[in-house]
């Protein structure tokens, strides 16, 4: 039986904070894992993830199709994890998300490997967000090059070093009051090695070919609900004042500068008025985590677990009057 140290997988985005935990589950795997990021230099602290020599890192840059044929030379199996949540200078939606992965998609068609994509629930042409956008032209020129390809739509993810969970706990330490914007949306927070585990099964063959899978986590909450849920883990009590979505693109116009979690673009905001959740169509179809055989875990099981560092009395909270 042949080993899956025979199989090289070249992971695009494999520095990132999905990237890092499906480097971690290929090596689980005994996959051979090839990291192509723009900055190799960077992402040293991959190598522990594997065996000595499992993991190697190269150069690529989704705009630059030569780089990209070169990092996927060889591969059995190419993931494309590659997305930005903010635009700056050549890094826009379009170059990445959706030209980026026509790149990806077409440099895997030349090699003959197998292409798995991981786009965003919420991808959608129509869609008045860019980011939506560029996710949905993604996902059409990846089919389009790679009918075979097996596409992801996660939920927005939490986990260690998100930017989501701990975001808005880092804001809840430093304020007393923290702006709500889209109380009411409904999300469908997914744990990031989930997903991870998603996306090593689809290497493993057990996903279906040319189908799109919309992966969710065990529960549908609101907004307001989800950051409620952080905050008392977080063991803060900032008021939550509700904020209308033009009064929140105002003041998007300038927090689109600020730095850390203070950022807030108006794109994000355009996202944040519509739900996030699984579609009925994908449940009935099997296109899910549990489809999968994957059993979600909650954001209450997990977030405890690394979003105590931001209680003031550190791993222990404080017992109520």
């Amino acid at each position: 039986m042949a080993s899956n140290l025979e199989t090289l997988v070249t992971v695009f985005g494999g520095s990132g904070f999905l990237g890092r935990n499906v480097v971690r589950a290929l090596c689980r795997r005994d996959y051979r894992v090839r990291v192509a990021v723009r900055r190799p230099e960077l992402a040293g602290y991959l190598q522990p993830s594997g065996k000595v020599g499992q993991v190697h890192t190269v150069q690529a840059n989704l705009r630059y199709p030569a780089s990209v044929e070169a990092a996927l030379r060889d591969s059995h199996v190419v993931i494309n994890l590659v997305g930005i949540l903010t635009e700056g200078g050549a890094q826009s939606f379009d170059a990445v998300q959706a030209r980026g992965a026509e790149t990806v998609a077409k440099a895997a068609a030349a090699a003959g490997a197998r292409l798995v994509h991981v786009s965003a629930i919420g991808a959608d042409a129509e869609s008045p967000s860019r980011y939506a956008k560029a996710k949905a032209a993604g996902e059409a020129a990846v089919l389009a090059a790679v009918p075979s390809a097996t596409i992801f739509r996660p939920s927005v993810m939490f986990g260690p070093e998100d930017q989501f969970t701990n975001r808005f706990a880092a804001l809840a330490r430093m304020s007393p009051v923290l702006p709500l914007i889209g109380g009411e949306t409904r999300m469908q927070p997914v744990y990031v090695g989930d997903v991870a585990t998603a996306i090593a099964d689809a290497v493993d063959g057990k996903a279906k070919a040319g189908a799109t899978y919309e992966l969710g986590g065990p529960e549908v909450l609101t907004m307001r609900e989800i950051i409620e849920a952080i905050v008392a883990i977080a063991d803060r009590k900032p008021m939550l004042v509700p904020l209308s979505f033009s009064l929140a693109r105002f003041q998007a116009n300038f927090l689109q500068f600020a730095p850390g979690a203070l950022k807030l673009t108006p794109d994000q905001v355009t996202l944040l008025a519509r739900d996030n959740v699984v579609s009925d169509a994908a449940k009935a179809a099997g296109l899910t985590l549990e489809g999968l055989g994957i059993a979600a875990d909650s954001l209450e099981a997990i977030a405890p677990q690394y979003l105590w560092r931001f209680r003031a009395a550190g791993q222990f909270q404080r017992k109520s009057a």
